[in-house]
C-alpha cells in the first residue's frame, strides 16, 4: 500500500455525491485510493473563504498530501445539496472560488473543480492542468 497512488477530494456529506467523486478521482487521477474530507456543502463553505471549518478542511487535506502523497485534489459540489441550496449556476461559481483558494494553498497537486448533476454524471468546472 506505501507505493499505491492515492487522490483527494473535498467533498459533501451526502452519500450519493460520494462514489461519482471517488470514481472520477481514481480513473481521471490514475489513483488507487481517494482520501475523502467531508463537510456539509463543502464548495459554498469554502468559497465563503477563511473560517475554523475552511482550517480543518485545509488539515484534512494536508495529512493526505503529506502523508500518503496524493497527487490530485478535487473539490466537489452537487446538485440538490441540502447545505449549500443555490442553483446549480452558483454551485459551479463556488466550485471556481473553492478551487481558486485551495490552489492559493500552495500543495503540489493537480486541483479540480468537479459538479455531480443530476443525473450523477460528473462534470469538470475547473482543472488547474488546462489553461
Amino acid at each position: 500500500m506505501a507505493n499505491d497512488p492515492f487522490g483527494t477530494a473535498i467533498n459533501c456529506i451526502d452519500g450519493r455525491a460520494q462514489r461519482p467523486v471517488a470514481d472520477w478521482v481514481a480513473t481521471n487521477g490514475q489513483v488507487t485510493y481517494v482520501d475523502m474530507v467531508t463537510e456539509p456543502g463543502a464548495d459554498g463553505l469554502l468559497a465563503q473563504g477563511a473560517s475554523q471549518r475552511v482550517a480543518q478542511i485545509r488539515q484534512g487535506v494536508a495529512v493526505s498530501v503529506n502523508a500518503h502523497h496524493s497527487h490530485i485534489l478535487a473539490i466537489a459540489g452537487h446538485y440538490g445539496c441540502a447545505a449549500h441550496a443555490v442553483s446549480d449556476d452558483e454551485h459551479k461559481q463556488s466550485i471556481r472560488q473553492a478551487a481558486q483558494l485551495v490552489a492559493g494553498w500552495g500543495l503540489p497537486v493537480r486541483v479540480v473543480g468537479l459538479w455531480v448533476n443530476a443525473a450523477w454524471q460528473v462534470e469538470v468546472i475547473v482543472d488547474s492542468t488546462q489553461p
